[in-house]
């Protein structure tokens, strides 16, 4: 069996990318079941037989009942704590919001009432990477923000939040960017997790994926892709996770961040969001439209380059040539 302390070095390796609940049940479990399961064995190595051993199993698994679920409950409430503070910053916050029919991009800072609206080419961002050595071991952040100059006062404002990785914050942008050049029209599109969401399907990790998950695997059963025992194991994680719960819970969470009551937005900001007659449509420069055009050339003459290096590269190319016309 497993000792303790390796339990400790593997379960946190286990946990990554696991809900939020999954935690505090992994704390209970190790209290619970693990902890009486080494009392058992010390009593059996070092005790004298085993009605020592089962003794010391059976005292150490009625006091770490208590102990394992007053810790899962504290772990459970600390680590929901965080979340709870984001649902009341909703109710305070106006979302930024990008209009490509105006071709403008509208913010409203923290702690003001007026929005600012930008024009979209004159937007500015960037992505973040910072590497550090702690007691833990080499740690790297990821980042990605946008930012820009008052049209009026001159004054900068910028807008940071952290990513799991560096893809992840270059396709914030891309995804940003492809919506506002008409490159890509809905969030199907582009999100697909898993390849488990039907054409109907809410882009949410719901029910419905765990679902799909299933007849996907029974079907790849019946075409001899996956064995029996990966079917089982299926079977026997999702019974310890709870089946369906984790599924249940992201829909009940959606449907709170609907019900929160947010800030009305400020009037000028409702009026910039109304659609325009498409005569009255925003035009690209045709700057934008070269250097489009030159960053698809790009992706078909190296297809595996990096996206930053082919937009570095074309940038590059621009401030050359105004450089040369200056």
């Amino acid at each position: 069996m497993m000792p303790t302390w390796i339990l400790g070095l593997v379960l946190p390796q286990f946990l990554v990318g696991r809900p939020l609940w999954a935690y505090p049940f992994f704390v209970f479990c190790l209290l619970h079941l693990f902890s009486p399961l080494s009392s058992f064995l010390g009593g059996v190595v070092f005790g004298n037989g085993w009605e020592d051993a089962l003794w010391g199993g059976r005292v150490t698994f009625d006091y770490s009942f208590q102990i394992s679920i007053w810790a899962g409950l504290f772990g459970f409430f600390m680590l929901s704590f965080p979340r709870w503070l984001a649902y009341g910053k909703l109710k305070n916050v106006i979302p930024t919001r990008f209009n490509r029919q105006r071709r403008e991009v509208c913010f409203v800072p923290e702690g003001q009432k007026e929005p600012i609206f930008v024009p979209w080419e004159d937007l500015v961002a960037w992505v973040t990477e910072a590497q550090g050595a702690t007691e833990y071991g080499v740690q790297r952040q990821y980042g990605f923000g946008i930012g820009f100059y008052h049209p009026e006062t001159g004054e900068k404002y910028t807008l940071e939040f952290e990513t799991p990785g560096l893809p992840l914050a270059i396709s914030n942008w891309e995804a940003i960017r492809a919506y506002m050049e008409y490159e890509v029209h809905t969030l199907k599109e582009i999100q697909d997790p898993l390849e488990l969401q039907g054409p109907d399907d809410p882009p949410w990790e719901g029910v419905h994926v765990f679902r799909n998950a299933r007849k996907r695997l029974h079907c790849e059963y019946r075409q001899g892709k996956r064995g029996m025992f990966y079917l089982i194991g299926w079977y026997l994680y999702h019974l310890v996770t709870f089946w369906t719960i984790p599924n249940r819970l992201v829909e009940w969470e959606v449907q709170k961040i609907k019900r929160v009551s947010r800030k009305t937005l400020p009037k000028a900001m409702s009026d910039w969001s109304e659609a325009l007659p498409e005569n009255q449509w925003a035009k690209p420069s045709e700057e934008l439209k070269r250097q489009s055009r030159r960053v698809l050339e790009l992706q078909k003459i190296h297809p595996g380059k990096p996206t930053l290096e082919i937009f570095a590269l074309v940038s590059d190319e621009a401030v050359s040539r105004r450089a040369m016309t200056a």
